[in-house]
């Protein structure tokens, strides 16, 4: 077949299970993507799809056609890339899903980069913290913190993100500077609550038991209960409480002095930082080059990953 695309239509329809979606996500109009289905199934002679009024379904020889076209997009995609030298920029679009502080504190600034490097890339960016569904929802690529949810995903670890505590220098000018965990009840210390549902259990403030190499956490007491991160961090800033928040997002206030690092030694459990793709062998030149940028982006605000075969 001397035209991919209609190949490329397929797939996008079978992953996202919706001729809508897949339109959408490609940028065209959602009868060109049924006719291109249509007439790939008359050029190889056999149904692809099944189509009712509420779905869209794959058929025994679709499963064997789609696992066949990935690889040969991927391949084609390779050989487009063969003889690119690193500073041709990058073309098409690529569609990421980040976490939202991260984005906004660390990726996004640095983004700037990236864009003058590859001015024909055409980046969809998509924040928030709960965990979108890469096939369903047409991401390329998707930055995670903590566990991945999916084991039919790929997933690169890329390291863990370094946790801090902190305070501001009006609430330790109340409360004293904690220097161990006894310090946090004698000094009467109140922490900002923090969970994805209100009024949850509070988690607890969480440390390192030395004993075990494990962690463990102590109950505090803590009048404000919040749900979002940015209102986390906003409440440690206005001296409400002591807060735990990954470097990354709080490191431009501890250089400044708006927040003050409190029990270093005593930090809580970094969280585990990983690129997710839904195919491994589906990974387009733009994809590798988005995985390398943001891997050297985050690198400063990470140990090292956990020993992993995937990558």
């Amino acid at each position: 077949m001397q035209d991919l695309a209609p190949v490329l239509i397929f797939v996008r329809v079978a992953d996202m299970g919706s001729f809508t979606r897949a339109a959408d996500s490609l940028g065209i109009q959602k009868g060109r993507a049924s006719t291109a289905v249509r007439k790939l199934e008359d050029a190889i002679g056999t149904r692809l799809l099944h189509r009712t009024t509420r779905s869209v379904q794959l058929t025994e020889d679709g499963r064997a056609f789609r696992a066949r076209a990935r690889d040969l997009l991927a391949a084609v995609d390779d050989l487009h890339a063969m003889f690119a030298e690193e500073r041709v920029g990058l073309r098409g679009r690529l569609r990421v899903d980040l976490p939202t502080e991260l984005a906004r504190t660390t990726i996004v600034p640095a983004l700037p980069d990236f864009m003058d490097a590859h001015p024909a890339l055409a980046l969809e960016v998509s924040s928030t913290d709960r965990q979108v569904d890469l096939v369903q929802e047409g991401f390329d690529c998707v930055l995670r913190i903590g566990p991945i949810g999916d084991e039919t995903l790929v997933a690169r670890p890329l390291g863990r993100l370094r946790m801090v505590n902190a305070a501001s220098p009006a609430y330790l000018a109340r409360h004293g500077i904690p220097r161990s965990l006894d310090d946090l009840r004698l000094q009467d210390h109140r922490t900002i609550h923090y969970s994805r549902t209100l009024g949850a259990k509070p988690s607890g403030w969480e440390y390192p038991d030395r004993e075990g190499g494990t962690y463990a956490t102590l109950a505090l007491p803590g009048a404000l209960h919040v749900n979002g991160v940015q209102t986390y961090e906003a409440a440690g800033l206005a001296g409400l409480g002591l807060i735990q928040a990954a470097l990354s997002g709080i490191g431009r206030h501890l250089d400044s002095g708006a927040l003050v690092e409190v029990l270093p030694d005593l930090r809580p459990e970094p969280l585990d930082v990983a690129l997710v793709v839904a195919h491994r062998t589906n990974l387009s030149r733009r994809v590798r080059a988005f995985m390398r940028w943001i891997e050297g982006v985050l690198t400063p605000f990470l140990e090292p990953p956990f020993p992993s075969s995937v990558r």
